[in-house]
């Protein structure tokens, strides 16, 4: 199970996981998972969250729009941006590198 899976199944009203949730927006699992880490950090910056993930992912912001939806909306990605950057430097991927090098039993 990916981290993502995990935070999915804790918001109430999402999907059970990342592949029922790219399967009802038409993306890979790898590219929905690419895509609620984007619009997790970018809910944590100035201006409009989807337009950051769209930037940073190449998506179109309509599929991202319905991510949003299907997580449960805005105020689930404040959930994901908290959970994702847990030494709050307001940057989640250097945990997310921690993260991935626990799963894998390094570091």
């Amino acid at each position: 199970m990916s981290i993502f899976d995990s935070l999915l199944q804790s918001i109430a009203g999402s999907p059970d996981d990342v592949v029922n949730l790219a399967e009802k927006v038409g993306i890979s699992p790898r590219m929905a998972e690419a895509a609620i880490a984007a619009l997790g950090r970018g809910h944590q910056m100035q201006g409009d969250t989807v337009e950051h993930a769209a930037a940073a992912t190449g998506l179109d912001p309509a599929v991202l729009n319905q991510i949003v939806g299907h997580i449960g909306g805005e105020g689930s990605l404040t959930q994901f941006a908290s959970i994702l950057d847990r030494d709050g430097d307001g940057n989640p991927l250097d945990d997310l590198t921690d993260m991935a090098k626990g799963l894998f039993g390094k570091g």
